[in-house]
Parts: structure tokens; C-alpha cells; sequence
């Protein structure tokens, strides 16, 4: 591993490449990492500098801090927690393979739940929230930002606020790759069909139609990302 350039801000600095070293296998899993001065030289850090960074990855479960004893990587898929993920999103610049396609499998998962609990607690809200879907221009951007509100809003009427932190955990990067998504004509034709299919349902009131409705544009996006990037 070659030194890192001097940062700007360190400790988030540190924190990052250490976690992109982490992912990149370069520290793997139940490896110790480099004696303090050795690695805080090589980070271009000073050493209270590194350990703020480690104290971070240990509060976070990437790493355990272990008193005299080097700190230890751990297995973050046996041993993480919902930190891990955001991390993951914030900081990995190589991130797991499947790893886009397995929060999909996660969403299709909450995405029905959520749907229903909505359309059945507020679903005059529902319908105000698509409504007007029609009018979204074509470019994957409005698309995107549109389908994030949408879910967003989902969640905050659900009555479940987990559903929301779950899903705040993943803004930015949600909607990164829901534009890389969209590129594709067919996907954003399978999405206002959606809407379409939703806010009819949530004018009837209709919670468990809602609910069917959403499964089967889940699993229609997961076949149609795994298409370009399987």
C-alpha cells in the first residue's frame, strides 16, 4: 500500500482511506492493522489524529480497539451493523459485488410493508404525493428524485419511523443509482406505469392492492438493473 497524500481534513481523511482499505481487501478481515506510528505515517496523520479515525471505525464496528494489543479488522458481514452500510455508502469506492442488487432484495422486502401500512393510514396523502407524476419530464434525474420523495414520503406515513431511518441512511446514494437506472427508456416506462397503477390503488384505498402493486415493480427493477449490471 503506497502512502496517502497529506489531507485536508484529516481525521475524515483517515477514516476514509482506512475504510476504502478495509473494503479493497488490502486489510482484510481479522488482520491486525500496522503499529500506530507506522500507520499514521503512512496516512500522512499524526498519531491523536489516527486514533480519533480508529475510535470512529470501532464505535462503527469495522474495527475492534483492543488495549495493548494491535487494533483488529473485523468481519463487518458477521459482526456490523446498519453504521456499516452507511459507511459503506459514504465511503466505499469499491463496494462489494451484488452489493446494489442486495439492498434492492432488501427493498423489496420493506417497500410492500410500507406501501400498505401507508396507503391504509393516509392514503389521501399517498395520492397527493403522485399526483402529477404525469407531468415529470423524461430525464433519469426527475425520475430519480421523484421515486426517492416517493418512497421517502411512504415510509413517513407508514407509522414505522424505522422505515424512514432505514431508508435516510442511503439518500444520496439512492438516487445515484437510481439515475444510473433510469438511463434506460424501458425502466422509466416501468416506473410510470407503476405510479399510474399506485395512485389508482391508493384512490380506492385499496392497502393490500398497493402493496402487490410495489412487489412487482421491485422485482421487475431488480431484473431490469441486473440486465446491465448483473
Amino acid at each position: 500500500m503506497a502512502d496517502w497524500p497529506a489531507p485536508r481534513r484529516p481525521a475524515a481523511h483517515a477514516e476514509e482511506m482506512l475504510l476504502t482499505a478495509i473494503l479493497d481487501g488490502t486489510f482484510p478481515p481479522h488482520s491486525a492493522l500496522p503499529a500506530e506510528r507506522e500507520l499514521a505515517a503512512r496516512l500522512g496523520v499524526t498519531r491523536p489524529t489516527l486514533r480519533e479515525a480508529l475510535q470512529r471505525l470501532h464505535r462503527d464496528g469495522w474495527v475492534t480497539i483492543r488495549q495493548g494489543k494491535p487494533t483488529r479488522v473485523n468481519d463487518v458481514w458477521r459482526e456490523g451493523g446498519l453504521r456499516v452500510l452507511s459507511a459503506m455508502v459514504r465511503f466505499g469506492r469499491q463496494l462489494p459485488d451484488n452489493f446494489v442488487t442486495n439492498l434492492l432484495e432488501i427493498r423489496l422486502v420493506m417497500a410492500p410493508a410500507y406501501t400498505r401500512a401507508a396507503v391504509a393510514l393516509a392514503a389521501a396523502d399517498v395520492v397527493s404525493c403522485l399526483a402529477g407524476y404525469e407531468q415529470l419530464d423524461d430525464r433519469p434525474e426527475s425520475l430519480a428524485a421523484f421515486d426517492w420523495r416517493l418512497h421517502h414520503t411512504l415510509t413517513l406515513l407508514c407509522g414505522n419511523p424505522i422505515y424512514t431511518l432505514m431508508l435516510n441512511g442511503f439518500s444520496g446514494f439512492y438516487e445515484e443509482m437510481a439515475r444510473l437506472y433510469f438511463r434506460r427508456p424501458e425502466a422509466r416506462a416501468v416506473s410510470r406505469a407503476f405510479y399510474g397503477e399506485l395512485l389508482a390503488a391508493a384512490r380506492r384505498g385499496d392497502a393490500q392492492e398497493a402493496g402487490v402493486i410495489v412487489e412487482a415493480v421491485m422485482k421487475r427493477s431488480i431484473a431490469l438493473w441486473q440486465e446491465v449490471w448483473p
